[in-house]
């Protein structure tokens, strides 16, 4: 679905805010909607088109794609309380492999970065995205990163070695002031 009018805002803000830090070269979206219309601001703002990184994409669900998910935690299903007791979205039936959702994140990753060495760039992606992607950083499996806020900032610094530094997380202090 399209972001709401908060949403909205919320991209507004995200897009004033990353516009006035340090230059960015290049804007990267997932395949999903929301992504694109959450990075229009700051790429109407920077002049920059963005580019889909399809590796960059939500975990797959498997069974409950389209909002199981959330029907289903409402509910207290026991699978749900199993997913996160084992910090796996692969829990759910027919669900991407932790392992697979983990390479795939690393290859998107791992192009971005071969394509803008010592550069900033922004990638606008997905809760479980980040989670993991910021996990995988930090050598933690699991949900340590679970539940980034909308438009909030994360930075991950990725060195010419292949290190990976987490610097910033879950930052909201666009959308308070």
């Amino acid at each position: 679905p399209p972001l709401p009018p908060e949403g909205e805002r919320q991209a507004e803000a995200v897009g004033e805010r990353l516009a006035l830090a340090e230059p960015i070269t290049a804007i990267y979206v997932t395949t999903l909607r929301r992504t694109h219309q959450t990075a229009a601001p700051l790429a109407a703002r920077l002049g920059l088109e963005p580019v889909v990184e399809r590796e960059l994409r939500e975990v797959h669900l498997g069974e409950w794609e389209g909002g199981g998910l959330r029907t289903r935690a409402a509910a207290g299903d026991p699978i749900f309380l199993d997913v996160v007791a084992s910090e796996r979205w692969d829990r759910i039936p027919g669900a991407e492999p932790l392992a697979d959702f983990d390479a795939r994140l690393q290859v998107g990753l791992g192009r971005i970065v071969g394509a803008h060495p010592d550069e900033t760039v922004v990638a606008v992606v997905h809760g479980g995205v980040i989670g993991q992607l910021l996990a995988h950083a930090v050598g933690r499996p699991g949900f340590a990163f679970a539940g980034a806020d909308n438009a909030s900032v994360s930075e991950l610094v990725v060195h010419a070695d292949g290190r990976q530094v987490l610097r910033r997380f879950n930052d909201t202090a666009h959308l308070h002031g």
